[in-house]
């Protein structure tokens, strides 16, 4: 039986409806992770977890390199290798199914690697091992670029604790953000040093991220198919709801480090 539109996950409903940028930091905080790391054409670049392809076919359009990337969820494996080809991109980006606690790859095989709104998934020690092999792929001085779900209050609160129970009801995600800190500690003790760290608001579902993000064409889209039928509709605004109204409880994180 399919799931209705309040059944799925709000990443995997949000992007039925056409939502390209699916992080919490939106298009800005992509962008920001993505200069910091010096990108030239040589970069070999892998992305974990890409998604739809959304950041990697910005990637090798805006810097000329090739993309790697890996994915476990294989929907989004096809779903992302069908954008790569509508963009004309099949010779720079290579998307395979795998996962990011063990990594198909060499020791040292890349000078990057990106990952965006997948860590804050995992429990901790899973938060650890994926890190630990973002650290084994990556070639002495290679840069890693996360951004990810932050959560600004102690989560450990019982008021906080429930309200970020109800945040992963309403995402049917078990969602394991972290406060500043704690990102920072995991970070620190996997080895990685000259950490850059900004944080901001959540803006996946704020008017102006989504304007920012879809521009004003491709928002006017996202509402006109949730409006197709009730149960759409209501989820929608009720994730949009629920961000609004925790915007002191959520926002978002970039690390870039270097190994």
């Amino acid at each position: 039986m399919n799931k209705t539109a309040n059944e799925k996950s709000a990443h995997l409903f949000l992007a039925s409806l056409g939502k390209t940028r699916l992080r919490p930091g939106g298009k800005a905080a992509t962008e920001r992770i993505l200069e910091a790391c010096q990108i030239t054409p040589d970069t070999k670049l892998l992305e974990v977890a890409p998604n739809m392809g959304t950041t990697a076919i910005h990637i090798a359009k805006t810097y000329g390199c090739n993309v790697t990337g890996i994915d476990l969820h294989e929907p989004s494996v096809l779903k992302a290798r069908e954008n790569i080809k509508t963009h004309g991109l099949e010779n720079s980006i290579h998307i395979e199914f795998g996962n990011a606690l063990s990594l198909p790859f060499a020791d040292e095989s890349f000078d990057v690697v990106v990952n965006e709104a997948m860590l804050s998934m995992l429990p901790l020690e899973q938060k650890r091992q994926a890190l630990k092999e973002f650290m084994r792929v990556l070639k002495p001085g290679g840069r890693l670029a996360t951004h990810d779900l932050l959560v600004r209050l102690d989560p450990e609160k019982e008021e906080n604790r429930s309200r970020l129970n109800d945040l992963r009801k309403v995402l049917y995600v078990n969602a394991q953000p972290m406060m500043e800190s704690a990102w920072s500690a995991l970070f620190n003790e996997n080895g990685f040093s000259k950490i850059d760290v900004n944080t901001g608001s959540m803006t996946l579902l704020s008017l102006k991220g989504l304007i920012v993000d879809e521009g004003w064409e491709g928002t006017i889209n996202l509402l006109n198919n949730a409006c197709q039928d009730q149960d759409s509709k209501q989820y929608l605004f009720r994730l949009i709801s629920t961000f609004d109204d925790n915007a002191d409880l959520y926002g978002h994180i970039t690390f870039v480090a270097t190994k």
